[in-house]
């Protein structure tokens, strides 16, 4: 059995620039994360959480240190080796959603599918399964503004799931959600990291939100605050 953590995340910083002004945002950020688990990123409005968390999704690059997941540096790739690897490894969920409108359900999780070599039959069968996983397969012809909120997310994760992606990253999914539509997401995304093995990598202000993660890791301006190395429950 393979021990190696699937992220490994060595001395990563990255700064923003303001003009002539050098802000720091992340500084020396160490920790692993293991596949199958469900990691929640806390802390404070611009601790670095977002930022960290497009770090690992390969959005965005560092400025010193090394991101590793599944045993490739993926900060050495180029912008073209990055999109290839993304696209095919990480899965994103949205805090708005970021459906597109003029889409039904059903297009807005064939969207990733577009970019592949699949056919338009295998398409509509991977749209369908994942839709019925997220239990939407009745909303399928539905545009985003005849769904719930809870529903657009829901029909997000199942474009996010759509690629069968190892890693799903989640910007504060469940932030423009009421309690129970949150509930509802959460343990879609719970189910997730069971029953498919699938790694979550979720920032959240929501300490209810946070319970379900195997573990927390905080940030406190751009520095780890908790003992990254502690054993998920």
């Amino acid at each position: 059995m393979n021990s190696d953590p699937l992220v490994d995340i060595k001395g990563v910083a990255k700064s923003y620039h303001r003009g002539s002004q050098t802000v720091p945002v992340l500084e020396d950020i160490t920790f692993s994360i293991a596949s199958g688990e469900f990691l929640a990123l806390m802390g404070p409005s611009g601790s670095g959480k977002s930022t960290l968390l497009n770090l690992i999704a390969g959005i965005d690059s560092v400025d010193s240190g090394s991101i590793r997941i599944g045993g490739e540096e993926i900060t050495r790739f180029s912008e073209t080796e990055m999109a290839s690897w993304r696209s095919m490894n990480v899965g994103f969920v949205f805090q708005f959603y970021n459906l597109i409108p003029v889409l039904t359900a059903f297009e807005n999780v064939e969207l990733p599918l577009l970019l592949t070599a699949l056919s338009r039959r295998e398409r509509r069968n991977h749209v369908a399964m994942v839709l019925e996983l997220v239990g939407l397969a009745d909303r399928m012809d539905h545009y985003p503004s005849q769904l719930s909120g809870g529903q657009q997310q829901r029909v997000a994760i199942a474009r996010a799931i759509v690629t069968d992606p190892e890693i799903i990253v989640a910007d504060e999914p469940t932030g423009d959600l009421d309690r129970v539509s949150a509930g509802d997401i959460l343990q879609l995304m719970d189910r997730l990291v069971r029953e498919f093995g699938k790694t979550v990598i979720m920032v959240t202000h929501d300490p209810r939100a946070a319970e379900k993660a195997h573990r927390v890791i905080h940030l406190e301006k751009g520095l780890l605050v908790a003992d990254p190395f502690q054993d998920p429950h």
